[in-house]
């Protein structure tokens, strides 16, 4: 199950008289990841590189900054997947120390400070929610807001027309169980009309 990390964590590493200053904190976007490495930057005028990667919604991002290809955000992004990390954005912040690290040793360096910083984060499970809709005859409305209670569902909106009609939504593994108990309780009489927008829908 995907995670994502309660707060922002720091970690300070020196190699070789390097200082590789890393932190991993929650991050929704990329414009987001732009303006905290824009931050980055601006307080930190004498690093030689300020290298990040981002995992959020479906959009990465590793950025090398400089350093040889591949040996700073690649390294970093590959920690974050490994992790099955979402919404997460990795800084390091370099100052450089005078001796070469050598390409190995960069991987290493980014590597082991992003990683390092997670071992000190609190991870929080990502839960996906799926939204679901279904009508009841008035008989059953009772019925239909006890067993969503029971499956810990939110109730997003009721509404009463010929019949009445439920948004909910909870979490996807627990719908089908749900619809199933719904279906068998309501002997066939629960309606299950199509959310706008949904997949599938004309």
């Amino acid at each position: 199950m995907p995670s994502t990390i309660a707060a922002p964590v720091h970690f300070e590493l020196i190699i070789k008289k390097s200082r590789f200053l890393a932190c991993v904190q929650p991050m929704p976007d990329r414009a987001g990841a732009q303006q905290v490495v824009a931050g980055l930057r601006a307080q930190h005028p004498g690093a030689a590189h300020v290298c990040w990667a981002l995992l959020a919604g479906g959009h990465s991002a590793a950025v090398d900054d400089g350093e040889p290809s591949g040996t700073a955000g690649r390294p970093m992004l590959d920690v974050l997947r490994h992790q099955d990390l979402e919404g997460v954005l990795a800084t390091v912040v370099r100052y450089f120390g005078g001796v070469k690290l050598g390409a190995g040793g960069l991987v290493r360096a980014y590597t082991d400070s992003v990683a390092q910083a997670l071992l000190q984060a609190q991870k929080v499970p990502i839960i996906k929610l799926q939204q679901l809709r279904c009508t009841a005859p008035y008989a059953f409305e009772g019925l239909v807001r006890r067993e969503l209670e029971a499956a810990g569902a939110s109730l997003d909106e009721v509404a009463h027309g010929d019949d009445v009609r439920f948004d909910f939504s909870l979490p996807a593994q627990d719908a089908g169980a749900l619809r199933t108990r719904l279906d068998n309780a309501g002997h066939g009489r629960i309606g299950w009309p199509r959310i706008d927008g949904e997949a599938g829908d004309a």
